[in-house]
């Protein structure tokens, strides 16, 4: 898999859409972002995931999955390292950051407010 295959994928799920964020590609679904082509010279995607989907991921496949370094890695972020993911992992991975960035946004804000919706 590449970056195009990363692109492909992540804008096939519902509502997902392309952004840019500090110059580098994201996918966003009711605007919040969910992906991110931002290491992609390295070889990798990165993902938006919760620290307990974040360590699944990467105890079952390490050679596929690593956390991001430093403070981003220890709330989730997670790289997939492109060339060594197949089509199925790496759909169902971003499919996994897709569905938890939906249910946040379905989840009220602090100010009791819906987040955006799809």
């Amino acid at each position: 898999m590449d970056a195009d295959d990363f692109r492909r994928i992540a804008l096939s799920l519902p509502g997902a859409e392309e952004g840019s964020h500090m110059g580098s590609p994201d996918f966003r679904v009711g605007g919040r972002i969910f992906a991110t082509l931002a290491s992609q010279k390295q070889g990798y995607g990165n993902l938006m995931l919760t620290p307990a989907q974040q360590a699944m991921f990467v105890g079952e496949a390490p050679q596929v999955f690593l956390p991001i370094a430093g403070g981003w890695g220890r709330m989730g972020m997670t790289h997939i390292r492109l060339a060594a993911a197949t089509a199925d992992v790496l759909e169902g991975a971003l499919r996994t950051a897709w569905k938890l960035r939906v249910a946040k946004n379905a989840t009220p804000s602090r100010s009791g407010r819906p987040r955006r919706k799809l």
